[in-house]
């Protein structure tokens, strides 16, 4: 019989299944973050074990598997001193002449619309290790930010 006549599985058009990306570099976490990522997987896991559609069960593995990798290579981040940006600081700034403030976090926990960013993130790469006092590079300007006060954000550490 000619391959055209011939009757392919729905199976071979469906897309590539892929696993979830992993961020490249360590994986920086604070208190909070870590037990966020806990969270997630206990959660997955209840999810997959009430789960009775074979679809949903293997998209809901693929995140339980991403979660676990998450959490085995989470490394918890000892707080910066007063003073000074680090994983876990609240950090009060200007940029461009608006005082702003955020807490630096980590992948998993960096939640920008709560004035959480990711150490990873382009403004929290700029402040990382700055002090009180201290002007920034940004954006290609020298003098774009004005580190006002960091201190260890309480909410992070629980």
């Amino acid at each position: 019989m000619s391959v055209a006549f011939r009757r392919e599985s729905d199976d071979e058009h469906k897309e590539p299944e892929y696993e979830l990306p992993i961020p490249a570099g360590a994986n920086l976490v604070t208190p909070r973050g870590l037990r966020l990522l806990g969270e997630a997987v206990a959660r997955l896991e209840a999810a997959i074990a009430a789960e009775g559609e074979e679809e949903a069960r293997k998209k809901l593995q693929r995140q339980l598997r991403y979660f676990n990798t998450r959490k085995a290579t989470a490394e918890v981040q000892a707080p910066a001193g007063e003073g000074l940006v680090g994983i876990s600081s609240r950090v009060r700034y200007t940029l461009n002449g608006t005082e702003r403030a955020l807490t630096i976090v980590g992948h998993d926990e960096a939640d920008p619309a709560a004035g959480r960013i990711a150490f990873t993130a382009p403004l929290g790469r700029a402040l990382m290790g700055a002090e009180a006092g201290d002007m920034v590079a940004f954006q290609g300007r020298d003098d774009a930010i004005e580190i006002l006060a960091a201190a260890v954000d309480p909410e992070v550490m629980a």
